[in-house]
């Protein structure tokens, strides 16, 4: 079903659907009482649930890569230790490296192949799991989406910045570290540029709330913002963002992109949008590459 047949109801449903804990069961029963102008809400619902099996760019096997899962230690987050899909350049290195963080449910099959199509670009890519202390990623994102809400948010973002630092140490690593993020990612993107400061060279967060006004001054890094059209939840701290970074003389662009919904570049829904997705991804490959190589 094409994105525009879909009835802009069902959208708003399915936001609500993928930011609670609402069960797939419960979402798919209030979109058919939806009464649209024609189909129905039901199969409008069904269309938009993620087709990771047909959304793959890049193959796990594709010879300009090396990709395996590692594990690393992380003091002070939801478990000892981290896991993580890592994911280099064939070749002996050293690479740039970046972070790739996935959105609200773990790390899905569609944040991996992000970190290959990074990897295929020339950087040495780590896509952490959050989930790693719950079991990991447990193959759906229903499940994901819950587990992710109990566990504790502070550790989360502990995890995350040990798995940025794990990145850029990698012994495969330059040492130039970028963070490139979608949804609960792209705002982990976001605070990743306050709380590291120099050591976080560019970020490129993908819809992704703003962080905490008051540590915008900390930012150093190089930023590229991408944010959808219609994205009101999101959009809503956009404008206190973009304030703080020009008081503090950040290096940033912000994009919005037309008649987009939050989730645009994720090619395994129809909110995805490819054109603005590939320019966004263009936008941001640049960016690495004007400051980490």
């Amino acid at each position: 079903m094409a994105a525009q047949e879909i009835d802009p109801r069902i959208y708003e449903l399915y936001d609500e659907y993928c930011h609670s804990e609402m069960p797939r069961r419960e979402f798919l029963k209030r979109a058919a009482a939806i009464v649209v102008a024609s189909g129905s809400g039901l199969a409008m619902a069904q269309a938009l649930l993620p087709q990771y099996a047909n959304a793959q760019t890049i193959s796990f096997t594709d010879e300009r890569i090396k990709a395996r899962y590692v594990t690393y230690p992380s003091p002070g987050g939801n478990a000892p230790e981290m896991r993580g899909y890592l994911v280099q350049p064939a070749g002996a290195g050293p690479f740039p490296s970046v972070i790739v963080i996935h959105e609200n449910r773990g790390l899905n099959p569609y944040i991996e192949d992000v970190a290959r199509r990074a990897a295929v670009e020339g950087f040495i890519a780590l896509a952490p799991d959050a989930l790693t202390a719950a079991g990991g990623y447990p193959g759906n994102d229903d499940d994901g989406k819950v587990m992710q809400k109990q566990l504790d948010g502070e550790k989360i973002f502990v995890d995350m910045l040990t798995s940025a630092n794990f990145v850029k140490g990698h012994e495969k690593s330059n040492g130039k570290l970028g963070a490139t993020g979608f949804c609960f990612g792209g705002g982990v993107t976001n605070r990743l540029a306050v709380e590291l400061g120099e050591d976080l060279k560019a970020a490129a967060p993908f819809y992704g709330r703003a962080p905490d006004i008051a540590g915008v001054g900390r930012i150093k890094a190089k930023l590229v913002i991408h944010y959808a059209d219609d994205d009101p939840r999101v959009n809503a701290t956009r404008a206190d963002y973009e304030a703080a970074l020009k008081a503090a003389g950040a290096e940033f662009e912000m994009h919005s992109y037309p008649g987009t919904k939050h989730g645009f570049h994720n090619n395994s829904t129809p909110r995805y949008d490819e054109a603005a997705a590939k320019l966004a991804w263009e936008r941001t490959i640049a960016l690495f590459k004007e400051t980490l190589s």
